[in-house]
């Protein structure tokens, strides 16, 4: 499971932490360097620390201190948006913030009537971060539901060239995945042994011919679907779902068919309240049919957003 940070309050501050750096959106304003100030506040486990007294068990502030000068001074930008993309970068990858919240600001800016400051803020949790920063970037959908994800084997169904299945493999989780496009998933294995993941397999499976393939029964942890529709194959995902196991689901609504033509045949669609239809079986744990952002390629599309458990067998009595 992903830590669940609700219980975690420890924070380090930094305040006004100042250097001067070259931005601005006009070469005369990069010409000069002009002060800058930034705050930090980074959640992070300190009871370790506390109980040590020990440096090693917390974070450096002087050494973050440190950092945040040396990428500040170390470039120019036009917008202060790109250093502080690049200073959560670099916390999140060189210290063991789980949340970190920014401020970064141009303390003259050259602007008429401002008298004080002018900046930006960045919030964000390091699975955010992950998640932001994922090539290919995998639905918001599947990062809204990861602290449901058991830990264990995950089948990636219509994977495509593997953007979820990287994506968990990152993660700590192993993951199938099945696709009919032998070069999609030629690519996604080269991928993920270029990003040294092994916790990646892949299998061609054409899912819609007469026969379809046999997936097993009751091994996986969690199942995947996203943007794929091939209603008779639902009973066999569910017959390899272990009890207890996950089945996450996106694809799009009619809705987005008659709005925008896409997909092209309206039989690709879900009608309403038809996914709930097709896994009655299942106790439903979230869903939801609307525009929802971030779906496909990061733009938003009407679809319908289902994660549903695979019930236990009830018992029988001596």
């Amino acid at each position: 499971m992903i830590f669940d940070n609700a219980f975690v309050a420890d924070q380090i501050c930094i305040e006004r932490l100042e250097f001067r750096g070259r931005c601005g959106v006009t070469i005369e304003e990069r010409a000069r360097p002009q002060p800058l100030a930034v705050d930090l506040e980074l959640d992070c486990r300190l009871h370790q620390a506390g109980a040590s007294d020990d440096l090693r068990h917390t974070i450096d502030y002087a050494a973050v201190a440190r950092r945040v000068i040396e990428v500040g001074t170390g470039r120019e930008a036009q917008l202060l948006e790109s250093i502080a993309e690049e200073l959560a970068a670099v916390i999140f990858a060189e210290f063991p913030v789980d949340r970190l919240k920014l401020w970064l600001r141009k303390l003259h800016p050259p602007i008429v009537h401002i008298t004080s400051s002018v900046g930006i803020t960045l919030e964000r949790t390091r699975l955010a971060q992950r998640w932001l920063r994922a090539d290919p970037c995998p639905a918001r959908f599947l990062v809204q539901q990861l602290d449901r994800l058991p830990k264990g084997t995950i089948l990636d169904v219509a994977a495509g060239r593997g953007r979820h299945s990287l994506f968990l493999s990152s993660l700590g989780y192993q993951v199938e995945a099945v696709d009919r496009d032998e070069q999609a998933l030629a690519q996604l294995s080269a991928d993920a042994r270029s990003r040294h993941l092994a916790g990646v397999t892949t299998q061609a499976l054409d899912l819609e011919s007469p026969h379809p393939p046999d997936l097993g029964e009751e091994r996986y942890d969690a199942i995947l679907v996203f943007f794929y529709l091939h209603r008779p194959i639902f009973p066999h995902l569910f017959r390899a779902l272990k009890p207890g196991g996950l089945f996450v689901y996106e694809t799009f609504l009619i809705d987005h068919h008659l709005r925008y033509q896409h997909p092209r045949r309206r039989e690709f669609c879900l009608d309403h309240g038809e996914l709930l239809s097709l896994t009655a079986g299942l106790r439903v744990l979230h869903y939801d049919e609307g525009l929802h952002e971030g779906a496909r390629d990061g733009d938003s599309a009407y679809t319908a957003q289902l994660v549903a458990q695979k019930r236990f067998a009830p018992e029988t009595s001596a």
